[in-house]
């Protein structure tokens, strides 16, 4: 147990000094955040309401399907995968220390958001924080293991980039924080409710945090664990 928690802090400190993580966790979304938050405020007042949950949603995003899958392909995408192997290590310990390292990642970076736009933008604190923070914490779970298949899947950057853009962009477009959701055309409107952002995003907003709005992201959880078990036995059998 112990050289499991050494195994996620010490992936925790590697990915301080990534660059993409850095880039992707950190400095986009909260430079997204900065001048998103200042025009939707700006052009539409009422979005103060929900101003945080929606720069969540697309920071959460980011990091999720764009920062995160890229240290799964440098792992199992090459040799060093093998050193699991070598070392009698289940081949799962380096997605499951590169996840939790992720999660705290993340979470920094929405505390930033919650902490800021209040001070920035007079948006307003979620009512029901315990339930707020519980429904982000579903959010990025379900998201995480999401970039989990994708940094499974894609064998190559190249891939693994038209991949997560084909994930990412759709749920920050068609989850209802950019624009409202009546303003789509049908199909589109239906079509995002088929990624995790729409239900994460109405799974934070006050009185959000019920079944209704829960029992999505837990489907989606549960397929995406299957689906890394069976990824992770074939890259074993490898």
């Amino acid at each position: 147990m112990n050289s499991f928690f050494y195994s996620v802090a010490l992936q925790w400190r590697l990915d301080i000094r990534s660059k993409s993580l850095l880039v992707t966790c950190y400095i986009v979304p909260l430079i997204f955040f900065l001048l998103m938050g200042g025009i939707f405020t700006s052009v539409m007042p009422e979005m103060g309401n929900t101003l945080i949950q929606s720069m969540i949603v697309m920071s959460v995003s980011m990091g999720a399907f764009i920062g995160f899958p890229p240290s799964l392909i440098e792992t199992y995408g090459s040799d060093i995968k093998k050193i699991y192997k070598a070392n009698g290590a289940p081949i799962y310990l380096g997605l499951v220390t590169m996840y939790l390292s992720a999660f705290v990642h993340l979470m920094i970076s929405c505390l930033a958001i919650v902490l800021l736009a209040p001070i920035l933008f007079k948006a307003i604190l979620p009512t029901q924080l315990p339930f707020f923070f519980l429904g982000l914490s579903v959010f990025i779970i379900v998201s995480l293991s999401v970039g989990s298949i994708l940094g499974l899947i894609a064998k190559t950057p190249a891939k693994l980039t038209m991949i997560a853009q084909l994930v990412f962009l759709p749920s920050i477009m068609l989850s209802g924080i950019m624009f409202p959701i009546h303003l789509l055309p049908d199909f589109l409107a239906v079509l995002g409710r088929f990624f995790p952002a729409y239900w994460g995003y109405r799974l934070m907003l006050n009185h959000g945090f019920h079944l209704e709005n829960l029992w999505y992201l837990i489907l989606v959880f549960c397929l995406a664990v299957i689906t890394c078990t069976v990824l992770l036995n074939k890259q074993k059998s490898q």
